[in-house]
């Protein structure tokens, strides 16, 4: 037994597979199926995209916050 790894979108509930896998897969497979995760913000789904310029286009103000200062971001124990 070997495994393949590749990623595929499913198209009409079928799994199409790469050019390179489809010769040489003659026998009985065992399939799993992982769903990659999108990303949820603001009720919208999106893939691959940058999390951090997501976050900066919305900050959030919270009161009496103080940031780390400089020496403080770089300190090591």
């Amino acid at each position: 037994m070997h495994a393949i790894k590749f990623t595929t979108k499913i198209k009409n509930g079928y799994i199409e597979l790469p050019k390179k896998f489809k010769n040489s897969l003659k026998h009985k497979v065992k399939v799993f199926i992982i769903e990659e995760d999108n990303i949820s913000y603001n009720g919208k789904y999106f893939e691959n995209v940058n999390i951090i310029d997501e976050l900066l286009k919305s900050p959030l103000y919270l009161k009496n916050f103080v940031p780390l200062t400089r020496e403080e971001i770089h300190e090591r124990n």
